[in-house]
């Protein structure tokens, strides 16, 4: 959208807001918009999700959940997939506008995607982000708004950018908590992928999160939505409150007394939507004298001009002819599939894999996972029209040919602490030892880790106690694993698990992580396991070995965080990700003047694949993190035996540090930049047997 369509936007709205009695322009900045019939406004709810597909609003396709995204490495295909789902999205509110359904989820607000880093393991959202990467974090979000947004006259869908800021958790205590960092930790993690989504996408809104940052309400924060977000950024569209935030802070955080005076707090500081109740008191809130008329006049145009971007205030768009038959179509289905496939990251592989359907004549399909839709979803998701999970898809790829037997093994269980039933092992094991092979399916589903159950019957706060598989599920694999049978496990689950005892195993032939791979996810998995396409996908987040070996879960300290903090051992790193092919960098050379890295890397294996290289910068400066930070990287395919060269850009502030008060500096003189298919540390090539990662050393950019 060209900024000269903006403007005209914002002086629509500033002239329909003029015409608003003074409690007609407050009621348009709670999240149910009232309809103003005399100005020919129709009512709005401005509350949607479009996390991996159209969200809660009934059918709609449904992508892999954003960590299973992030793993793919490929903004591109973020972009594509978000485009899809606008697509979607207009074709909805098109067909739901025409009968005059204007209810919650059937708005073009869409308040995705969530940005925020993922820190700590236990953090139960933590499946909704692009992982610990501030980086990857940012390239991602930028895709995923520009697809969504699109390019045309008027916003194809409106975006915004959450938790704003520094939230990852603990769920319970997110409504009181107050989240402490350095200014470095702010600027250098918790902040670089809101500010790329505001300078390099235009993300329509921002929303405000529930917890306190260095003392301030998110949702009313002098620092983050005045000084940072408006002031330093220039960030002009609309800030938009988490549901009901605006309540926490008189009940909660005891910053205010009464809701006028947080009503006031917030909208002051440019919260200009509430999702919630509290801006029902803004007419009370001005007559207090707590507020002005251009206070609550200069939110309300700020509201319009957002409806006025999407053209959904009586005017005609390009938009407004996508049929309801795009809606979880033939494309769209195949798309997910594709991105389902791209996102699994193979974790482990003694050359069992890809299998040989010929050499099969019994397969035991095992696991609380292995035949669960819920798996398959993550939250925030729509209702696909149709459901392929793993066990199903390993049963269409088998046919009748082979005998497929099936086992649940044991409950998903979200109980880590009382020893499980005995009833399943048996049958499991009996099952195991009668087939040739077993793919055994554990992990979790969002009813253990996700966000906190804001019904109060539920006593759920959505984050893990620390990262072991549920105790039922550890038992299950210590059985299967006894019956010295070949094993292929497969996880699906949205953050890092403890697969120790699995690593180990000898008869544990490999690990392929599933995430939540979507609605068709079972056809991608089957896909990937018998060889139709390679694996590809890499880990957004550290599989550590333990929580016992990180800071206490309420510490915002950045100190032994991440992989480019932590300073211990770790199952898999950031960045790991197994192939069926052998693609080894060769040679690397850096451009300073084009800013462009040219790196040849050769698929020494027999089979195609694609791969992601990753180029990551250690600066010698004394504020650079504690180890190379990933800077760039670029997916691309590569043919069995052939060399190929692959152009990155290198962007300016790969050459950068933040210092201690959270200033960019340049960190050189010199820094050393490390090249391969995965991060630069001895596990990395310990697990892919991969030594050829290339040191090259460079000045400054320009000197």
């Amino acid at each position: 959208m060209t900024n000269k369509k903006k403007a005209q936007c914002t002086k629509k709205a500033e002239d329909l807001v003029a015409q608003m009695t003074l409690e007609e322009a407050a009621s348009q900045m709670i999240f149910t918009a009232a309809a103003i019939p005399r100005l020919g406004i129709p009512e709005y709810n401005w509350w949607n999700e479009a996390l991996h597909g159209v969200a809660r609003a009934g059918t709609a396709t449904s992508f892999p959940q954003a960590i299973a995204l992030a793993a793919t490495f490929d903004a591109e295909l973020l972009g594509e997939i978000s485009a899809t789902i606008a697509e979607e999205a207009r074709a909805k509110y098109n067909s739901n506008s025409i009968r005059g359904d204007r209810g919650r989820y059937k708005g073009l607000t869409f308040w995705s995607p969530n940005i925020n880093i993922f820190r700590d393991p236990r953090w139960g959202r933590g499946h909704e982000t692009y992982g610990e990467d501030p980086y990857l974090t940012a390239r991602l979000g930028v895709a995923f708004i520009k697809g969504l947004q699109g390019d045309g006259e008027v916003l194809k869908t409106a975006a915004c950018a959450k938790h704003y800021a520094v939230h990852s958790g603990p769920e319970a205590l997110r409504h009181e908590f107050n989240a402490e960092c350095s200014r470095k930790d702010l600027f250098e993690t918790y902040l670089p992928a809101f500010e790329a989504c505001v300078r390099e996408a235009e993300v329509e809104a921002v929303m405000g999160a529930y917890n306190r940052t260095l003392g301030e309400a998110c949702c009313a924060s002098q620092l983050l939505l005045v000084d940072i977000l408006r002031g330093r950024w220039g960030f002009d569209g609309h800030i938009v409150s988490d549901c009901w935030a605006l309540l926490d802070i008189h009940e909660h955080h005891k910053i205010t007394s009464t809701v006028e005076e947080s009503a006031a707090l917030a909208l002051k500081a440019g919260c200009d939507l509430n999702c919630g109740s509290v801006y029902s008191s803004l007419m009370d809130t001005y007559n207090q004298g707590l507020i002005s008329e251009e206070d609550i006049r200069r939110s309300a145009v700020r509201v319009m001009a957002a409806r006025f971007k999407l053209g959904i205030l009586g005017e005609r768009s390009e938009y407004d002819s996508i049929p309801f038959d795009v809606v979880d179509c033939a494309e769209h289905r195949a798309l997910s599939i594709r991105a389902a496939a791209e996102s699994c990251v193979l974790l482990k592989n003694d050359g069992l894999l890809p299998l040989d359907k010929t050499g099969i004549k019994s397969l035991a399909i095992i696991g609380p996972n292995a035949d669960s839709r819920v798996a398959l979803k993550g939250n925030y998701y729509g209702n696909a029209a149709r459901y392929v999970t793993i066990a199903d898809g390993l049963r269409e790829y088998m046919g009748d040919d082979v005998s497929v037997r099936y086992s649940e093994g044991c409950k998903l269980s979200d109980t880590w602490i009382v020893e499980p039933p005995a009833e399943l092992f048996a049958e499991a094991a009996a099952t195991a030892e009668a087939c040739d092979l077993t793919v055994l399916v554990l992990g979790l589903d969002e009813t253990i880790e996700g966000e906190e159950a804001h019904d109060d019957t539920v006593q759920f706060d959505g984050d893990k106690p620390d990262i072991m598989l549920p105790k039922q599920q550890q038992k299950l694999l210590d059985t299967v694993i006894a019956t010295g049978k070949p094993i292929v496990v497969v996880l699906m689950a949205g953050s890092s698990i403890d697969l120790r005892m699995a690593q180990k195993a000898p008869n544990v032939r490999a690990i392929l992580n599933a995430w939540y791979p979507g609605a068709l996810g079972g056809k991608a998995v089957a896909k990937l396991l018998f060889g139709e396409c390679s694996p590809c996908g890499k880990l957004p987040v550290t599989f550590y070995n333990s929580v016992d070996d990180l800071p206490d879960f309420t510490d915002y300290s950045m100190e032994n965080r991440t992989y480019r903090y932590f300073t211990g051992d770790v199952l898999y790193p950031f960045g790991f990700g197994l192939t069926y092919g052998d693609v080894r960098v060769t040679d690397a050379s850096y451009n300073p003047e084009s800013k462009i890295l040219s790196v040849m890397a050769k698929n020494n294996g027999k089979m195609a694949t694609k791969d992601v290289i990753q180029v990551y910068i250690k600066a010698g400066s004394i504020f650079a993190p504690v180890n190379p930070r990933l800077c760039a990287f670029a997916k691309a395919e590569f043919a069995p035996g052939v060399e190929t060269t692959i152009k990155i850009n290198m962007p300016d502030d790969a050459f950068t540090v933040i210092n201690d008060i959270g200033e960019r500096i340049y960190g050189g003189p010199a820094y050393e930049l490390y090249i391969g298919t995965g991060q630069p540390d001895s596990r990395t090539k310990e697990l892919s047997g991969n030594e050829t990662l290339k040191i090259v050393c460079i000045d400054r950019p320009g000197q």
